[in-house]
């Protein structure tokens, strides 16, 4: 028998499965361990606390015990032997329609963009909790919120989208052809089949959610602003090949 391991971490809880008659398996993603699975034992009874901490969205701190080598606990997965809460953002995110939506969609992404179970994905980790804190404290439009996170997730993983210089060439912006297979705007020399041509007002809106300029931001047009959720959402289901299905419910 290998050598069993206590453990202990923070993370958000992205989702929860059921196992058996009580238990559930918890999926977080970890400040230090990056996405986990783990069993959390007799979570499902009404009167269980210890279920309550572990819903999604919540911000919470916990400890794990795993057995190494052959003995298997519900799948092999660790098991989540204690947790407390750091933040409930939960409480005031499932309670608004909007915020839910864009936070389950939030989830989604965290959880898509951290494929390989174990691996260190910290910059993820905290763009997720800033982006629910600001979501669960309505300091700005919940689409605002998600698609600032979308495109920083995007970034943070290696496909940043330029919204100003030709992201083929280069040529300084602003540029009017967008491109989702070629990285984002690009210049009329560049310009390839089945580019588009957004509203100025987008491209700038997606600049400013990208750097995290909210007073551009804010400010914004909705129908410039929808425009912008259609391009991230293109631009997000083509790297990660396959749309969220949770982006189907964002309220705009």
């Amino acid at each position: 028998m290998g050598a069993m391991s206590l453990f202990r971490d923070d993370g958000i809880v992205l989702r929860t499965q059921k196992l058996g008659e009580a238990d559930r398996i918890i999926s977080l993603l970890t400040r230090n361990n990056g996405r986990v699975r783990a069993v959390a034992r007799g979570v499902r009874r009404t009167k269980s606390k210890f279920g309550a901490r572990l819903e999604p969205f919540s911000h919470v701190d916990v400890q794990f015990f795993s057995r190494g080598g052959g003995e298997l606990i519900g799948r092999g997965l660790p098991l989540c032997t204690q947790s407390e809460t750091i933040a409930p953002y939960g409480g005031s995110i499932v309670t608004d329609y909007a915020r839910y939506t864009a936070g389950t969609a939030m989830l989604e992404t965290a959880e898509r963009f951290t494929d390989h179970e174990g691996e260190p994905a910290v910059q993820q980790y905290l763009l997720l909790v800033g982006a629910l804190r600001t979501l669960a404290a309505g300091e700005h439009q919940p689409h605002l919120v998600l698609d600032a996170f979308l495109l920083r997730s995007l970034a943070v993983n290696g496909y940043a989208p330029s919204f100003n210089d030709c992201a083929k060439c280069g040529m300084p912006g602003p540029n009017r052809f967008f491109s989702v297979g070629a990285g984002g705007v690009i210049c009329g020399e560049c310009r390839v089949p089945g580019s588009v041509v957004p509203s100025a007002e987008s491209l700038t809106l997606l600049g400013a959610l990208l750097t995290g300029d909210w007073e551009t931001a804010d400010a914004c047009e909705l129908r410039h602003a929808r425009e912008g959720s259609g391009l991230v959402a293109a631009y997000l289901s083509w790297h990660l090949e396959r749309g969220l299905r949770s982006l189907r419910y964002v309220e705009k």
